[in-house]
């Protein structure tokens, strides 16, 4: 998606990312205390029991920040974690790694899982996701572990080779296995992985794919039953509330989008017979005013590479969120409500 490029113009000129040390109060426990989390097949399970992941990418960046929000997660966690609680949502992905334990704390007591980012940008020495995976694996928000994030289009942010950034993958992969057994290694994917991809990254439990192909994907259920036998959940899909058609605000159709493409996600479900997919983190929780101009007005404009969201075909980068930067919901958030809720 074009956030990734956007994100690596912003993550090059990045030399290392400072991180806030783990609290000394954090909750310590063998997998989470509502029970060890596992692999079984296509399924993750928590317990012994298979999770349906009904989950967000939550990036909340306030007005005039800039990527990564780093203290926004602590100044929007009391707002969005209740919002996330009350429309059913029970895991959020990151694109940067949440060290303030208190943060976790208030996920973890509302119910909601993380599937944390601990290596995203090349440029980061590879020891610095064990660092992140010792700090953090003992606390009972987390779910799995996320490497890269559209590292195939990207470059892990650096223009590294594909063959270049597999292979930090899978020094980080494996370096995390021998300090964390309690958790599964997530890599997200820009769309499909060859089946010698996924031969090639064999620490890898689980597969998050980032997806946009308009108000379904297609057949990219029945191509992932022929390529593997892992866990899959789409990563990053959706649609964005402003249309370049009109062009305009248009958050009705980003409300259709969400709930068609949810909808047939619940349909190919692991809980069903012959499903296959793992669930769903919607790209995304909050809109991002940073991305495609000033970080302190909410700014038009969008490319379109091909394929895309509903219905325009275009990425506009800072009108993504189901809820707007002032967290007040659109139809999209409405949407995902009445298919999570209890």
């Amino acid at each position: 998606m074009l956030r990734g490029f956007v994100l690596g113009l912003l993550m090059v000129a990045i030399q290392s990312c400072a991180v806030e040390p783990a609290g000394p109060n954090a909750p310590v426990a063998d997998g989470g205390s509502d029970g060890a989390i596992s692999v079984d097949g296509r399924a993750i399970k928590v317990g012994g029991k298979a999770i349906q992941l009904k989950g967000v990418c939550w990036n909340p960046v306030g007005k005039g920040h800039q990527h990564p929000p780093r203290d926004d997660y602590a100044a929007f966690a009391d707002q969005d974690i209740a919002l996330m609680k009350a429309a059913g949502i029970n895991v959020v992905r990151t694109y940067d790694t949440i060290r303030d334990t208190r943060v976790l704390d208030k996920l973890h007591a509302a119910g909601i899982r993380v599937i944390m980012s601990v290596y995203a940008y090349g440029g980061e020495p590879a020891t610095r996701a064990s660092e992140h995976v010792t700090a953090l694996k003992n606390h009972p928000a987390i779910l799995m572990w996320s490497l890269g994030n559209e590292w195939n289009y990207n470059g892990l942010y650096t223009g590294m080779s594909f063959n270049d950034s597999m292979a930090r993958l899978n020094q980080i992969a494996a370096a995390i296995k021998a300090i964390d057994t309690t958790h599964p290694i997530a890599t997200v994917y820009g769309e499909m992985p060859s089946r010698d991809t996924l031969e090639r990254m064999p620490d890898v439990d689980v597969w998050g794919l980032n997806m946009y192909r308009g108000i379904t994907f297609g057949d990219a259920f029945d191509k992932w039953k022929d390529l593997s036998q892992k866990p899959m959940f789409l990563a990053e899909y959706g649609a964005d509330a402003f249309n370049a058609k009109l062009p305009g605000y248009d958050p009705e159709s980003q409300g259709t989008a969400t709930r068609a493409l949810t909808e047939e996600i619940l349909e190919h479900s692991t809980a069903n017979k012959g499903g296959v997919c793992s669930g769903g983190t919607l790209f995304e929780w909050s809109d991002e005013w940073w991305k495609s101009g000033n970080p302190s007005q909410h700014d038009n404009g969008g490319a379109a590479p091909g394929g895309g969201p509903y219905p325009d075909g275009t990425f506009n980068e800072e009108w993504w969120g189901i809820v707007d930067v002032d967290r007040n919901t659109r139809p999209a958030y409405e949407a995902l409500k009445r298919l999570y809720a209890p």
